[in-house]
């Protein structure tokens, strides 16, 4: 069973840096597409980001530049880096995957973990 854990989330100043972590239970992240979405309440969810097959990271326009994915394959985490961040960034943030799961076009996420907050404040 595939099961997705986040990590990380936490309060910041606007400008500041969190590091956000997904880890996967029973089985190799590596073997799929991972996404990053970000859920505000009254808002649609949104796609931030993504990571590959093959390692090739994707942005939102909104995020491109501040945010960086990447893969720990001797960990089984994928990571989501984000600095600079701004007041428009607090959210539930989701790592997510599926067996069909898509990257970039972000279709197929049917695996979704709990979410870990954000919080961006002065």
């Amino acid at each position: 069973q595939v099961q997705l854990v986040e990590s990380g989330g936490g309060s910041v100043q606007p400008g500041g840096s969190l590091r956000l972590s997904c880890a996967g239970t029973g089985f190799p992240l590596d073997d799929y597409a991972i996404g990053w979405f970000r859920q505000v309440p009254g808002k649609d969810r949104e796609g931030v980001s993504c990571i590959s097959l093959n390692d090739r990271s994707y942005y939102a326009d909104s995020v491109r530049g501040r945010f960086t994915t990447s893969r720990d394959k001797a960990k089984n985490l994928v990571y989501l880096h984000m600095d600079n961040l701004t007041p428009e960034d607090p959210a539930v943030y989701h790592c997510a995957t599926g067996r069909d799961a898509h990257c970039p076009h972000l279709y197929g996420y049917h695996s979704w973990g709990q979410g870990t907050q954000v919080t961006v404040s002065s």
